[in-house]
């Protein structure tokens, strides 16, 4: 069932009192967590409802670290304070070190943990250590094409290519050029940007998820999927990360021709929602099918709506608004955490990976929680009830 504007008004909000009372759970479970995720972080997606603990490896951990300083923005709690701090160590460490950081996911390592840090209690190793990753983000940048590469060795030319996600890594390069002050960091991420919704962007409004780019002419070359259905299709984890990205690029460029570009990516993505909200993990399956969810898409899009409608004129900023509340209701009342025995994450009926005859994915952290759906819910819930200064 594809949704209107006017359907989707019909939906209960969550209000206040429902998102206080959300919060309240979410941290009380991230208090009980502290003991095993402390000098430890949760693996990307739980095993049977239950992370397990890891080292500070792949693209994930920095999602926790970004739960632990809410919670401490919101109970002013000196063990969420010491607990982030320990982490943010470890994450000096890891650059320094250069552990598993092939790839261009700094943003969401380094902006959530690091970055937060700095601007929270002014801690200057994160300072440095978040400055280091955006100098390691900035060289995989590649001049031909004017776009920041995403996996692989640099210049590899079987991974000449950008994807959609690496819009939420770009403020970290914006942040790196106010605190220093050399332009260079912001240039490279307004030509990203630029570069990305010129190719990932279809018209009918949807986007390809990673998008090949020629080595010798620079010119876009094809797009496929990673992780959607089909490499048509719409992998929905994929449009909120447009969402969201695009109005952090807004924030940041103030250019109102992403205005429109937000207006697009956002509205595919709501009218496309099955009957309860919350997406499929790609746009190809509606109301009544048998796939999976996942609930961390219908996050990212709520913080994504909430952070554009600062910008927007009244009228457009009560349509994201209520659009936002909307979803976060149905989030907290099918997909919230509410039983630290059920779980020991936040945000149910998420998915990280499913695998199709046209993605190389294998099935992974289906119907689990996983860090990412766990921190933008805190987030979510933290937008609807705070002026909050974004860590991003």
């Amino acid at each position: 069932m594809a949704q209107t504007f006017e359907t989707l008004m019909k939906y209960p909000a969550a209000d206040e009192a429902l998102v206080k009372k959300a919060l309240e759970t979410a941290i009380g479970i991230v208090r009980s967590d502290l003991s095993v995720f402390t000098d430890h972080f949760p693996s990307s997606n739980s095993f049977q409802g239950f992370y397990e603990a890891t080292e500070n490896v792949e693209w994930t951990t920095g999602f926790w670290t970004g739960v632990l300083w809410l919670a401490y923005e919101h109970t002013d709690e000196e063990v969420f304070r010491q607990a982030a701090t320990v982490q943010v160590d470890s994450f000096f460490h890891r650059i320094a070190d250069k552990i598993d950081v092939n790839h261009h996911d700094m943003g969401f390592l380094f902006s959530l943990s690091c970055v937060a840090a700095y601007k929270l209690t002014g801690n200057e190793k994160a300072k440095e250590a978040a400055l280091m990753a955006a100098d390691h983000l900035a060289g995989r940048y590649r001049e031909k094409g004017k776009f920041l590469q995403a996996w692989g060795s640099v210049g590899e030319a079987s991974e000449y290519r950008l994807i959609i996600d690496c819009l939420l890594n770009l403020p970290l390069l914006y942040w790196a050029s106010e605190v220093t002050g050399d332009k260079k960091y912001a240039r490279m991420a307004e030509n990203h940007i630029k570069t990305a919704v010129n190719c990932i962007l279809r018209e009918d409004d949807s986007t390809y998820h990673t998008y090949f780019i020629d080595m010798e002419t620079g010119e876009p070359s094809y797009g496929v999927t990673h992780q959607g259905n089909r490499n048509d299709s719409a992998w929905a984890r994929g449009q909120a990360w447009g969402i969201y990205g695009i109005a952090l690029s807004y924030h940041y460029l103030r250019d109102d021709s992403y205005i429109r570009l937000f207006e697009r990516v956002t509205d595919f993505f709501l009218c496309h929602l099955p009957e309860d909200l919350i997406p499929y993990w790609d746009f190809d399956f509606d109301t009544g099918s048998a796939e999976p969810r996942d609930s961390s898409a219908a996050a990212i899009a709520v913080c994504g709506m909430l952070e554009m409608a600062k910008y927007l004129d009244r009228e457009r900023a009560e349509k994201y608004t209520g659009a936002a509340k909307r979803m976060l209701y149905a989030l907290i009342r099918t997909c919230g955490n509410a039983d630290p025995k059920q779980s020991n994450g936040l945000l149910l009926h998420g998915t990280y990976a499913r695998d199709s005859a046209e993605n190389t994915c294998k099935n992974r952290g289906v119907d689990e929680c996983n860090t990412w759906g766990d921190y933008f819910y805190m987030e979510a819930l933290t937008r609807s009830i705070a002026d909050w200064e974004m860590y991003w």
